[in-house]
């Protein structure tokens, strides 16, 4: 009897230990994006959308450099915990601008989004460019950062558009995983106190 409570205790461990958080998004709302680093403009869209109504759109208004549209941003994490997200993503030129990737950034304040911890990589490719495609990238938490931003980039020119759309993020059970919905959440009242603390 003795052994079957230590073998139930082991798997109700086991199962604690590797539980997973999973949030989707798909820009139905009004929300477009968390921040943002460098020139670019972000929208709600109907023009292409993979499911639903609306998707997101993604226009880089940068000269040169590679601008970053924030949308989700992970906090609570530790060394070893494992963040995956993925979207769709449109584009139909096929070895030719517009393109972009899943990347990610180190965040290490938790109240602040343009904390920047060093970059945290991300997907080597660019899209095919033939329509809808999903990218996905896994990354392994590392340094001390508490927090990784998930970005759109763009490496592209002035003007270039791409289209984004049912956003998936997973982290271990306890983090939690922000979305565009996040900053609309939050009252004026409780942003200005927010504020008021640091």
């Amino acid at each position: 009897m003795k052994s079957l409570l230590v073998m139930a205790l082991m798997v109700a461990f086991a199962q604690f230990a590797f539980a997973e958080n999973t949030v989707t998004y798909g820009w139905e709302g009004s929300q477009t994006i968390l921040g943002n680093y460098g020139d670019i403009i972000c929208t709600i869209d109907t023009e292409q959308v993979h499911s639903g109504d609306q998707a997101l759109k993604v226009v880089d208004d940068a000269e040169s450099g590679t601008p970053q549209a924030f949308v989700g941003w992970v906090v609570g994490l530790s060394d070893g915990d494992v963040v995956t997200a993925s979207f769709w993503r449109y584009d139909d030129t096929p070895s030719a601008s517009p393109s972009c990737r899943i990347w990610g950034s180190w965040n290490d304040d938790p109240n602040d989004i343009t904390s920047y911890g060093g970059s945290a990589g991300g997907e080597e490719d660019y899209g095919p460019g033939t329509g809808w495609d999903l990218t996905e990238y896994t990354w392994t938490v590392e340094g001390g950062h508490p927090g990784l931003i998930i970005q759109v980039r763009t490496y592209s020119e002035a003007g270039a558009t791409v289209w984004i759309d049912d956003m998936t993020i997973t982290a271990p059970d306890g983090a939690e995983i922000r979305t565009p919905e996040y900053a609309q959440s939050l009252s004026p009242d409780t942003w200005a106190a927010i504020k008021a603390t640091f």
